[in-house]
Parts: C-alpha cells; sequence; structure tokens
C-alpha cells in the first residue's frame, strides 16, 4: 500500500481501471497453455465462479486470484489496508469464503480446480503450465 493520500477522484479512477477478465496473467498463462496444445474456455458462465480458464474436455477449473482482492497471505496482510478497513476487510474475507465455496461445488460436480496468485502467473509461468498439464494427463 501506498502511503500517500490521493482524492475521491483518484482513487475512483484507479478502480475503474482495474480488469476482472483479461488480465495480464490471464492472457500470458493462457497463451501458454495454447502453445502447449491446450485448448480451453475463458470465463465459462456456465460454470460457478466463472473460471479463468476451463479445460472441459478434462474437467479443469483454473482461477487466477489477485493477490490483494482474494487475500493473499490474508492473516498477516489485513494490518496493511488502512484506507476504509470497514468496507475492504469484510469484502476481502468475503470473497475469501465465496473462493471456497466456488471451490467445494465445481468438486461435488467432479471438476478439479486450481488456483493461482497472479504474481505467481507472471513470475513463473511454466511451473503453473506443468502443473496443469500434469492434470490433463491423469
Amino acid at each position: 500500500m501506498s502511503n500517500h493520500i490521493i482524492t475521491r477522484e483518484q482513487r475512483s479512477f484507479n478502480m475503474s481501471q482495474i480488469r476482472s477478465t483479461n488480465t495480464k496473467p490471464e492472457i500470458k498463462l493462457r497463451k501458454a497453455l495454447w502453445n502447449r496444445g491446450v485448448r480451453y474456455r475463458k470465463n465459462l458462465n456456465t460454470l460457478p465462479g466463472k473460471p479463468d480458464i476451463a479445460i472441459t474436455k478434462s474437467k479443469i477449473a483454473v482461477f487466477i486470484d489477485g493477490e490483494f482482492w482474494h487475500g493473499y497471505k490474508w492473516n498477516e496482510n489485513k494490518n496493511n489496508i488502512h484506507s476504509n478497513r470497514d468496507y475492504w476487510i469484510p469484502k476481502i474475507e468475503k470473497n475469501i469464503n465465496r473462493d471456497k465455496e466456488i471451490n467445494q461445488q465445481l468438486k461435488m460436480m467432479e471438476w478439479k480446480v486450481l488456483r493461482f496468485w497472479s504474481k505467481d502467473v507472471i513470475k513463473n509461468t511454466e511451473y503453473c503450465v506443468e502443473k496443469i498439464l500434469l492434470l490433463v494427463r491423469s
């Protein structure tokens, strides 16, 4: 988190620029999978949680979670939220619980679920691809 204070209009603009689909980590992972011959569907809205990547043939749902929105190391990092804590802390905790519920729903439908942090996809794309390929092959 930055220590400088910005206006409400600046914050609103910054938040409006955050994408929910076709983020850089999603595109990077999708391109790597496509180059390895894996065919998939993007943001398949017929599945709970609308997975970022759905490999329907193998019943694999892949989510690429943003660290802030999905609570990366939440017990440590929630103390770093300084502005509007009454809004953000419950919101992120709700997201964490919703992610768990979606995982359960997909598993009940006999789908395999993989979740990657966006920073891990950016830093180590090949590891993520190999993890997905292991499930595809099994």
